[in-house]
């Protein structure tokens, strides 16, 4: 893949991310308003959570880390791809009906291991029920990102991308139709769930046939190739696990303070928008690209690639962290505030926001350095360094819970996501120039730090002037627009006078195609 269509790549599938997280800000805003934070919204985080939790364990985080460049591979050497990916389609299939048939029945302790703060409660009979409901999405869901696997191996990305909007439009219309018609909601947004998870399954499943894949249901069948898979994929189970683990640890802390479940969880949201269409974004146009560079033995490029990945994620998402931390109260008000969720629910979410803001770069740090392990199937490394941010996310966010409340989870996954960063770093010492960032990326990084200061100042002025009409109902939105134009305008104003960045680089990415 050449550097241009990298870019032009990744510009797609942020693009479709950046559609997916605003209408993701329209469905949490529309639940919050009709939910409020108590424990109807509390039993679907936790419902939800769950199937999203073994779909990153499983399918995002194992088959996918396992299957793309093992994918990749073969189309760049001409082999049975398509045989492959048959293969790989099946016992996926398979392994996940029988985790979905177990979910079923062993659903109360499921929830218990996830929210024990919850037993005795109402909101723990309701997880149950709503879990139970929200569980075969995973089944759908974790097909859905094998196929899209195959179509970004291809250089297919647009339908894997926009796939993830279905959900946010399916569970906008069915909160919109119940609400209207003086429906449960609450149950209608679970229901809805599954039923999104199908819709994009068919259509990733229609895309990759236009793209000459189809893949179907069948018995699962044992092959040398099949064994790889699951040798590779292991490893980066274990390691996507703990990753959850990290969150679960998190959910058990909160479950124990009042509402802090869903405060947590709408924090999340915010801090996931530039996380998902920057960071998502490169790694999953980054992971395919290197491993065809790899086979290829490209050192030059696929240093060139990693180089262009790391400078354009940082220079999207260093600015939004600070814009995070100096301005959370505005953004988490104007979008979250109206209905049953209230000023109190407002200053605390955006207090969680703030520390999530901390380890924002981290985290897209993160989705830049994993593929140059997992490009040579190397799923070890990272698992030892998740299991060593396992441990510091664990005991900050135990350790700390009687000194901070429920905004330790919030600081534990922030300092745990930089403790992996560095260890990433310094596993990729022994790969030699093509894990080195070049010239270019060292000049720019410290000028994008600056431009981010400087828009971080502006903000906070800005913020201060626009205060009364921030909080007026009639003109909020209008003023939380300026808002963010104020410190669009300033960062790439600035960036641009001391050299962080050129805006031809992405005018020249977004037109062309390579």
């Amino acid at each position: 893949m050449k550097p241009i269509r990298l870019m032009r790549g990744f510009l797609t599938v942020g693009g479709w991310t950046m559609a997916s997280r605003v209408l993701g800000f329209v469905r949490d805003a529309m639940i919050l308003g009709f939910l409020g934070t108590g424990p109807l919204y509390e039993a679907y985080v936790v419902a939800f959570r769950l199937p999203n939790m073994f779909r990153r364990f499983f399918a995002e985080g194992a088959f996918n880390m396992a299957f793309v460049p093992m994918f990749s591979k073969k189309l760049e050497a001409g082999e049975d791809a398509e045989g492959f990916a048959r293969d790989a389609f099946a016992w996926l299939a398979t392994f996940l009906i029988a985790l979905t048939v177990l979910a079923q029945v062993f659903m109360p302790w499921m929830i218990w291991g996830i929210a024990s703060g919850f037993s005795g409660q109402t909101t723990f009979d309701l997880s149950v029920e709503f879990g139970r409901i929200a569980f075969p999405y995973i089944l759908f869901i974790s097909l859905a990102a094998l196929l899209s696997g195959v179509l970004n191996a291809t250089g297919r990305f647009a339908a894997a991308a926009a796939a993830p909007v279905l959900l946010n439009v399916l569970l906008i219309s069915g909160m919109a139709v119940a609400g209207w018609m003086g429906g449960d909601v609450a149950r209608t947004l679970i229901w809805m769930i599954p039923v999104a998870g199908i819709a994009q399954l068919v259509l990733v499943w229609f895309a990759a046939k236009r793209a000459g894949f189809t893949l179907s249901l069948r018995l699962p069948r044992p092959s040398p190739e099949m064994k790889r898979l699951v040798v590779v994929a292991v490893p980066a189970a274990l390691a996507g696990g703990v990753t959850q683990v990290n969150l679960l640890v998190g959910q058990q802390v909160a479950s124990y303070f009042d509402r802090a479940v869903g405060w947590l969880f709408a924090a999340d949201r915010l801090y996931q928008l530039p996380l998902g269409v920057v960071g998502v974004a490169i790694g999953i146009v980054l992971l395919p690209d290197l491993s065809r560079r790899l086979k290829a033995e490209d050192t030059a490029g696929s240093r060139h690639a990693l180089s262009r990945a790391g400078e354009i994620s940082l220079a999207l998402t260093v600015p939004c962290a600070v814009a995070l931390l100096v301005i959370p109260v505005p953004l988490v008000s104007v979008l979250f505030q109206r209905g049953a969720a209230t000023a109190a629910d407002s200053a605390a979410i955006a207090s969680a926001v703030a520390v999530y803001a901390l380890g924002l770069p981290a985290f897209v740090l993160q989705k830049v350095l994993q593929p140059l392990f997992f490009a040579r199937e190397d799923t070890k490394s990272p698992f030892r360094f998740a299991l060593w941010a396992m441990v510091v996310n664990a005991a900050v966010a135990i350790g700390l819970a009687p000194l901070m409340g429920w905004l330790a989870p919030a600081l534990a996954t922030s300092l745990a996501g930089w403790i992996m960063v560095a260890m990433l770093w310094r596993g990729t010492r022994p790969m030699g120039e093509i894990a080195r960032f070049d010239d270019r990326f060292r000049a720019r990084i410290w000028r994008i730090v600056l431009a981010s200061a400087v828009m971080g100042a502006a903000l906070w002025g800005a913020s201060v002037v626009l205060e009364t009409a921030l909080n007026s109902a009639g003109i909020r939105y209008l003023a939380l627009a300026g808002l963010i134009a104020v410190g669009i305008v300033v960062y790439f104003a600035c960036g641009t006078m001391i050299g962080a960045f050129r805006l031809s680089d992405f005018r020249k990415a977004a037109r062309r195609g390579g």
